[in-house]
């Protein structure tokens, strides 16, 4: 079976998997809300993760994001981690988190085979984390944060979610955060989904002024890793930590699109952004249909669109970013 590549040339080395849509913060620009279970669901179990992991690593795969939801509400994740890890061919293991179990599970995720780790950290400013994620969290997840970088992991990224009037102000709060520390920032663009239309009226805020403020200051844009997120990322020789702008409303930003998806539920969605997904999940209920399972992959992925239509104001059947470990 040939290395997944769609009809634009472009080759797919990185695999999103949600293992749960359930979370426990409220973030104003996903769920504000909280969680709603809409029926009863049975998320993918382990044997079914591993078949999925597996058929992908086959078919060139070399980087998992384990994501929800909250991942970490699996009281089964450590051997999820531990499954993904031992896989062969797959070389890193990555998790989205909001950090609610980062400081207790750090060492044990690492040990268990975790490489990567991303913590949503929207604003330093305590009040207006709170504001932004109902939850008055922030010190247990930089006490999270440090706990990772104490249980070894060489680098951390942390996500923010740029959100004008809120925390577009917060830069050089961020950068003083970063410069001692081996943090990577990455200030992603709000996106419009389904359910947000006003909330995207009111805080969307362009990552180019950043970017312009960075390149001002001397800090240099680097070149992107096959295995890469679609951030431009930038560094500074008097910076520890570095800057990430995920800027999707950009031109050409999905001519490096690297990655596809897989719902906790056993769907393949060939972007974010996209209709409904690809059934998978007839195919993972026995090792024998790995063939079946990679064929149908590459059946779906002839039919992957050269860009989304967010400049359309065409979020596919995306209701928010959680449903798909936005």
């Amino acid at each position: 079976m040939s290395l997944l590549e769609d009809g634009h040339a472009r080759r797919f080395h990185y695999l999103r998997l949600s293992v749960t849509d359930v979370c426990n913060f409220r973030c104003s620009y996903c769920l504000p809300d909280g969680y709603r279970p809409e029926g009863r669901k049975s998320f993918l179990d382990q044997a079914e993760i591993a078949r999925v992991v597996r058929a992908f690593a086959a078919m060139g795969t070399r980087k998992v994001r384990l994501t929800g939801g909250e991942p970490s509400l699996r009281r089964d994740f450590t051997d999820i981690i531990r499954i993904v890890a031992a896989t062969p061919g797959i070389e890193q293991v990555a998790m989205t988190t909001n950090g609610y179990r980062l400081r207790e599970r750090a060492a044990e995720w690492r040990e268990a085979g975790l490489t990567n780790l991303n913590v949503s950290v929207d604003s330093l400013d305590a009040r207006q984390f709170h504001r932004i994620t109902g939850e008055d969290k922030l010190t247990e997840v930089m006490a999270g944060i440090d706990a990772a970088l104490a249980a070894g992991f060489a680098r951390v990224k942390v996500n923010a979610v740029l959100l004008k009037g809120l925390n577009d102000h917060e830069l050089s709060t961020f950068l003083d955060w970063i410069k001692t520390r081996p943090i990577e920032l990455r200030f992603i663009e709000l996106m419009q989904t389904g359910e947000m239309d006003a909330l995207f009226a009111r805080h969307h805020a362009s990552g180019e002024a950043i970017k312009g403020q960075l390149l001002a200051a001397g800090w240099v844009q680097q070149l992107r890793a096959i295995d890469a997120g679609p951030a431009q990322v930038f560094h500074h020789p008097d910076y520890l930590g570095g800057i990430g702008l995920i800027m999707p409303y950009s031109k050409d930003f999905c001519a490096g699109c690297n990655r596809l998806r897989v719902s906790s539920v056993g769907k393949l969605h060939l972007c974010l952004f996209g209709d409904d997904g690809v059934a998978l999940r007839d195919l993972l209920a026995a090792d024998e249909q790995q063939e079946a399972l990679m064929e149908r992959v590459h059946m779906a992925l002839g039919h992957k669109l050269a860009s989304h239509r967010l400049h359309q104001g065409n979020s596919g059947t995306t209701p928010h970013l959680a449903s798909l470990g936005g």
